[in-house]
């Protein structure tokens, strides 16, 4: 073992001995739900020697917190393998934008074995999801992933903010974590209801809010997520691995939940659109705008305007069509039309868009009938921020 390991290796015990949390042994009961087979990913890590592992989410994914742990996790398991981890978090985004992005952030990247996604608290406070659009997002994720490689195992982790918190302990279900949950089942996809043991043992007296570090979890409350999923390696994986066992690849449900889940999700490039005035492509003048902003999209090109009337027509093939944006606070309002039919408005100004540019994915049409259509974008004259601003980071169709 190297230096690099053992320091790796030395860390996540560290973690998980000063945070205080169970052994792989403690029991968390249905808490963590193994469903389907779940050897795929074991069996391309143990004949193969090599492996990829790759996380999508929000910014509990993008933080240095679970993810990294669970990484340390599987080269403990497997010493022998050698992996490619691929980090796909981006904060404030939802799972509607994960499913326009998981091509270019995830499987553009090469073969992946294994799949942790979570969106459960951005689907809630940043997004305001319905239950359908939780699923149309989720849903979206998972066929694609699957469609691309059926020998993929996907695992779903369920987070928790406050409001989560609370329903959890009145008893109920947030809409959230049923709406995954159902996605999860269709898929036989195994889930980490982390949300569910933060209420229980806060309920109980064992943990508190504060302990576990909130939102944006401390060490202590990312090792009991990164213990859950240990514990669903260990249960799946109990038996000595069987080389001349053949795995048998996944089977993708003929009828999907939504049929108009997002699992034809991509990202085109904005440049493509005709301007017939007013919009210009490029990156934009981010130091005379006010605003916080992340660095992370401060370089890149979009398609952008600032004034009333200002109009842009984007040809597509699909379903549905949308926008990846930048959202600060003088985003204004859209005048959507598409195929020269009737017009209706989209606000893209955001409840977080008044100190920061926001990253967020605003959808213009999302039951269109396959084939070719034509998308016009005219920026309104009234606003309900202190501009008339879009900024588009990319189309997302679908």
């Amino acid at each position: 073992m190297d230096v690099k390991t053992f320091f790796s290796f030395f860390t996540l015990a560290t973690v998980l001995v000063l945070s205080g949390v169970e052994p792989v042994t403690q029991d968390f009961g249905d808490k963590v739900c193994l469903r389907g087979n779940f050897q795929c990913a074991r069996s391309i890590f143990e004949r193969t020697g090599k492996g990829t592992v790759a996380f999508i989410g929000g910014s509990i994914t993008e933080m240095e917190g679970y993810r990294p742990m669970v990484c340390e996790i599987l080269r403990r398991r497997f010493p022998g393998t050698v992996f490619t981890f691929i980090p796909a978090g981006i904060s404030s985004t939802c799972s509607t934008t994960g499913a326009f992005r998981l091509g270019t952030d995830v499987l553009d990247k090469g073969r992946v074995d294994l799949l942790f996604v979570e969106f459960a608290v951005n689907d809630d406070q940043d997004a305001h999801h319905s239950r359908e659009m939780c699923i149309r997002g989720m849903e979206g994720i998972v066929r694609h992933a699957r469609q691309v490689n059926p020998e993929m195992d996907i695992v779903m982790t369920f987070f928790v903010n406050e409001y989560i918190l609370k329903t959890l302990q009145e008893g109920k279900t947030p809409l959230t974590l049923e709406a995954h949950s159902a996605v999860a089942a269709h898929y036989d996809i195994p889930t980490i209801n982390l949300a569910k043991e933060v209420a229980d043992e806060i309920s109980v007296g064992a943990l508190t809010w504060e302990k576990f570090g909130g939102v944006h979890p401390a060490p202590f409350g990312n090792a009991i997520c990164a213990r859950m999923i240990d514990d669903l390696f260990s249960r799946a994986w109990s038996k000595p691995f069987v080389k001349e066992v053949a795995v048998l690849p996944y089977l993708v449900p003929l009828t999907p939940l939504d049929p108009l889940n997002y699992s034809s999700g991509r990202f085109v490039d904005p440049k493509v659109a005709q301007v017939k005035q007013g919009w210009t492509f490029g990156v934009p003048d981010w130091k005379d705008l006010p605003g916080s902003k992340r660095s992370r999209f401060m370089s890149i090109p979009m398609l952008c305007a600032t004034e009333p009337d200002a109009e842009a027509i984007f040809s597509f093939e699909g379903t549905a069509v949308g926008a990846y944006i930048v959202a600060g606070p003088d985003a204004g309002i859209v005048e959507v039309r598409v195929d020269g039919g009737p017009s209706h408005t989209v606000n893209l100004y955001h409840a977080y868009s008044k100190g920061l540019h926001y990253p967020r994915t605003v959808m213009f049409e999302t039951a269109l009938k396959h084939g070719a259509h034509s998308l016009s974008l005219r920026i309104s004259g009234e606003t309900q921020s202190a501009g008339h601003a879009a900024r588009i980071m990319q189309f997302a169709v679908n």
